[in-house]
């Protein structure tokens, strides 16, 4: 039964939606979703969806978790809201700083906590910029991104964005933002090319680069262990291993992106752990809290937070921070996060059903329409292509990605259209049997797919 809040949600004219096609959302107006249970949400009319993406990549507990309820609800009793501005904190602020150093990779000692992951990232170049002013080098500044990376929706993180439609319109990025080779081997590797020599390539790019600006100029190299708003782009063997020679060979420092690969989705708990990244700089996000409560984390290690400390000395305070970082109630229900993860061994969990999750994905190659299979952990794309032969993508404007997530969505499904490319990053907490639910619902909006996209003569399928 549609309720008046949730007709009034569908109809209302003053939210503008990101990420949104707005001239079909004025003519078609939103999807309304009233509430979620497991890895499951259902709309106003009662009809449920699997919950494919987790959101946007985030409820790795899945939905109506009542102890991340109920831990909320403590901390609005208790402390409803403090700062930590000038030398003030409170007990599930230093709590969860405490509890995150005992998880995250070795070497990284300290956190800042923001919003999000864009103003973790965000944070990052202000924190890198006052970095080398204290170390005396005012003109080692530049970031160094990645093609098709994705890292927010601020002025900043979007000029790290390596996404076209991130930038125009926007008059983004901004001065001192590079961009280096996508490391996708399907899609740019050279006949023949192996994974390492490919990922060889790409770190001689990185490192030509690097001499063309000037080393004494580029500060930081961001990455995503997994690109994720980039179409679930798994890094190519050895890459990592020859990028981070590269920045050390020119004192570049290495700033991990974990806001999606944070928290298990790899099958690690971060995926810096998965690939041998020691990062100078971690950001973190959703998963942190399992997006019941919007956080973030900044994490640097102890030479960077000494040069910092120091320089703050100097001019008498770090000015930097926002009103809600670290709150009290989103740090209570982070911690309480990451207390289930532990208890309930969701690292343990994902590992077991993560190899069943990726074969039932890959089962998915030999369909007409698909050209790649890609992904780790509990994260997967499938990648759709006019001619499997040739690797020929579709026209992005015959929208055959798009009208796949329609028919996936149809079948009580909701994955995610990248570059054609649908992508899946369910709850962690996802069983085998779900698995294969989700895959057979998907298989159906794939096989209508194609007779779609025959009836338009858009694939060369034999």
């Amino acid at each position: 039964m549609t309720t008046a809040n949730s007709t009034a949600a569908r109809d209302q004219a003053h939210v503008l939606h990101p990420m949104t096609n707005l001239k079909k959302h004025q003519e078609d107006g939103p999807t309304v979703i009233v509430r979620g249970e497991g890895i499951r949400i259902f709309d106003e009319s009662g009809r449920d969806y699997i919950e494919g993406m987790a959101g946007l990549w985030c409820t790795s507990l899945g939905f109506a978790n009542k102890r991340l309820a109920e831990a909320a609800y403590r901390q609005m009793l208790e402390l409803p809201y403090y700062h930590t501005f000038r030398n003030m904190t409170h007990p599930a602020s230093a709590d969860l700083a405490e509890k995150l150093m005992s998880i995250v990779p070795k070497g990284l000692t300290r956190v800042f906590f923001a919003n999000s992951g864009s103003e973790a990232n965000d944070s990052i170049v202000k924190m890198v910029w006052y970095y080398n002013n204290a170390l005396g080098r005012p003109t080692k500044k530049k970031f160094i991104s990645r093609q098709r990376a994705y890292h927010g929706s601020t002025l900043v993180a979007a000029s790290l964005c390596g996404l076209p439609h991130m930038h125009k319109a926007f008059d983004l990025p901004i001065a001192g933002i590079l961009h280096t080779d996508c490391p996708h081997h399907y899609r740019y590797a050279l006949p023949g090319e192996s994974e390492e020599a490919f990922a060889t390539r790409l770190a001689d790019n990185l490192e030509a680069l690097i001499v063309a600006e000037g080393p004494e100029t580029v500060a930081a190299f961001i990455a995503e262990p997994v690109m994720g708003g980039g179409g679930v782009i798994v890094p190519p063997r050895t890459y990592f291993e020859k990028v981070q020679k590269v920045l050390k060979k020119y004192d570049v420092l290495m700033v991990a992106d974990e806001v999606i690969c944070g928290f298990m989705r790899t099958g690690n708990m971060f995926g810096s752990d998965t690939y041998a990244i020691k990062p100078d700089i971690m950001t973190i996000a959703k998963a942190l809290s399992s997006a019941y409560m919007p956080i973030a984390g900044v994490l640097v290690t102890d030479r960077i937070f000494q040069a910092i400390t120091r320089q703050s000395g100097e001019l008498g305070t770090f000015a930097h921070g926002f009103t809600y970082s670290a709150h009290p109630v989103p740090c209570a229900v982070a911690l309480e996060t990451l207390k289930i993860y532990e208890e309930t061994d969701l690292l343990g969990h994902v590992r077991r059903v993560g190899p069943h999750f990726q074969a039932k994905a890959r089962r998915f190659s030999d369909h007409p329409l698909v050209g790649e299979v890609r992904g780790v952990g509990l994260m997967a794309a499938i990648e759709l292509v006019s001619d499997k032969q040739t690797k020929a993508p579709f026209d992005v404007n015959q929208g055959v990605g798009v009208h796949c997530q329609n028919a996936a969505e149809a079948h009580g499904l909701l994955t995610r259209s990248i570059n054609d490319a649908l992508a899946f990053s369910p709850p962690l907490i996802i069983t085998e049997a779900e698995i294969d639910d989700m895959f057979a619902r998907f298989g159906k909006a794939l096989d209508e797919t194609l007779v779609w996209a025959k009836s338009q003569g858009l694939a060369k399928v034999a």
